[in-house]
């Protein structure tokens, strides 16, 4: 063995001595070949771009994990690529596609502010759309530069509301009606009720109409120098052209994508476009027993265990879709917000001594008058500041349970108010007749049938579940007065179901501030006692469910039963 190294050593030190050698022979040749070479011109330093696409919908919840790693794209996530963008040293700019997104108003506003803060920074933005309506537009008039094809449209059309009354439909089908409510403005069951608008729902969506489209006047002629009157006739005009698009001022380049990010590069091919730039970068390397561990704690929802972060917190809690009692559950239909999974994660928050403020994140139509009240006093009950941020709609209950909060701040064009409380069902005795059942009725106590799908109320029936209604409607309008500091005569004439835009809301005290998300977040630490210059962590609650949970829901059979046999739930 002691040869066998030796000789293998002679061997190498023969080949390198070798290689030297003829490397010493040719090195003057190559150095003559070089000097003949004309001197290569001098690329540029390469640019990084960050590309955004913006489309499908971005939802008001703690970001899912998918299967195999993938996570869902939400709200929050996407306002933190432009945070990372502006804060970016070595970022030269971001072109945004605007894919046709799914938008709410709130969500709108929350998008255009992000991208105006990151103008702060002194980086361009630059906006391509293959064709705009009024919200595709609305987004992109926040950039720098907005780009679209000569064979794209952009189509303002205005605003238009199209209410299906279903009465008439639902007498042919003998199938009746039957509804309650406090307050003359809650007109959520007028749909059935009615085969046409009541004057005081009419009065109150032609005044969410005329704030919607003064904000979007105003927004088109602030951002693009255009005066409102002209703004106004080219909604009147619905559909302009590239060239008509061109010369009334609506758009600043016609061309093609491929055109924009040739502009960009500069000649310079290795400028950069990162699609997914500012993402979370997830391990999907799933090979090996190690890996399948990793998918399976994936699959469970397992998190990975770290050390727990002593750093100040700010918990964000994600208050999404519809009010129901019990557990949240996310369906093909949309997420519904139960009381149970929300009342846990104030708790979470409540106790965790990290924890120095909550922010809560309300995008709600309301629901169950119940559930709304047992999230409100939990929350009402937290001694730490908590501040709430409306999304797209934080109507009835979704205002119900804002009202614990120190602070609440709305968007211009959210959804909000709505303080009332409304209830009903449909008797389909006739139409059941009909179709050849019969049913035959065994009872005890005049108010049986209070809540049968048979028949409609009693007298006595109905005027017992009104005084329900009064009931719950005087506790709303008292919690609500005594969180808006105000009497409670001023507050009930602002109530009575009445639903306001952001802006309508701020004019009538019923929120404190218009602005987004982050600003609610800076509130809270001001109001907690930190400062900008205090280093803090964002904790979003509740946890989101896992692939697991997603594939196969709640498996808790009673659960299930009892979320179907919840008939007739008086809503706020």
């Amino acid at each position: 063995m002691p040869f066998a190294h030796s000789l293998l050593r002679h061997l190498l030190m023969s080949c390198f001595c070798l290689a030297l050698f003829s490397s010493l022979i040719v090195a003057p040749e190559v150095a003559v070949a070089e000097d003949a070479k004309p001197a290569k011109a001098e690329q540029p330093d390469p640019e990084k771009y960050a590309y955004i696409t913006i489309k499908g919908s971005y939802p008001d919840t703690v970001a899912a994990q998918g299967l195999f790693g993938a996570t869902q794209n939400t709200l929050a996530k996407t306002i933190k690529q432009f945070r990372t963008a502006e804060r970016d040293r070595h970022l030269t700019g971001i072109v945004l596609k605007i894919n046709s997104p799914e938008l709410g108003f709130g969500t709108l506003h929350e998008l255009r502010q992000a991208i105006l803060q990151y103008r702060t920074s002194g980086k361009k933005i630059y906006a391509y759309l293959d064709s705009a309506t009024m919200k595709d537009y609305l987004l992109a008039t926040a950039c720098d530069e907005i780009m679209m094809p000569e064979s794209g449209v952009v189509m303002l059309l205005g605003l238009r509301m199209e209410i299906q009354f279903f009465k008439n439909m639902l007498d042919k089908l003998d199938i009746k009606p039957d509804a309650l409510k406090v307050g003359e403005y809650k007109s959520a069951a007028e749909t059935i009720s009615r085969s046409e608008m009541s004057p005081e729902f009419r009065e109150e969506m032609e005044a969410i109409l005329d704030s919607y489209y003064e904000m979007i006047v105003t927004t088109i002629s602030e951002t693009r120098g255009l005066p409102k009157e002209k703004v106004g006739d080219i909604i009147d005009t619905g559909i302009s052209t590239m060239t008509e698009a061109k010369e009334q001022g609506l758009v600043d380049v016609i061309g093609y994508e491929d055109e924009l990010l040739d502009r960009l590069r500069k000649g310079n091919e290795e400028t950069k476009f990162d699609e997914k730039y500012g993402k979370e970068k997830v391990d999907t390397d799933f090979s090996g027993f190690g890996g399948l561990v990793k998918l399976v704690n994936l699959m469970m929802g397992v998190e990975t265990q770290t050390r727990a972060s002593k750093t100040p917190k700010i918990a964000v809690i994600y208050a999404s879709g519809p009010i129901m009692p019990g557990k949240s559950q996310s369906g093909l239909f949309g997420n519904v917000m139960g009381s149970d999974t929300i009342v846990e994660a104030v708790e979470k928050a409540a106790d965790d001594e990290t924890v120095k403020a909550i922010v809560l994140r309300v995008n709600s139509p309301g629901g169950s008058a119940l559930a709304s009240d047992l999230m409100w006093h939990a929350l009402e009950k937290v001694e730490k500041p908590i501040v709430v941020s409306m999304g797209d709609v934080a109507a009835s209950g979704g205002y119900y349970i804002s009202m614990g909060a120190d602070y609440i701040f709305a968007e211009p064009g959210t959804i909000t108010g709505s303080i009332g409380v409304v209830m009903g069902k449909v008797a389909v005795e006739g139409l059941m007749e009909k179709v050849g059942i019969t049913t035959t009725v065994l009872s005890r106590g005049k108010n049986s049938g209070a809540i049968s799908i048979l028949e409609p109320m009693s007298d006595s029936e109905r005027a017992t579940m009104q005084k329900m209604l009064d009931d719950i409607y005087q506790q709303f309008t008292t919690k609500a007065a005594a969180g808006r500091e105000m009497p409670h005569g001023e507050l009930e004439k602002l109530a009575r179901g009445r639903v306001y835009t952001g802006e309508q809301a701020l004019k009538i005290n019923l929120v404190d501030e218009l602005g987004t998300m982050p600003q609610a977040i800076a509130k809270a630490k001001e109001l907690a006692g930190l400062t900008d210059k205090d280093a803090t962590e964002t904790l979003e609650l509740p946890k989101p469910p896992s692939p697991f949970e997603q594939l196969f829901g709640d498996l808790d059979a009673d659960s299930q039963v009892q979320s179907f046999t919840r008939l007739l739930e008086q809503e706020v």
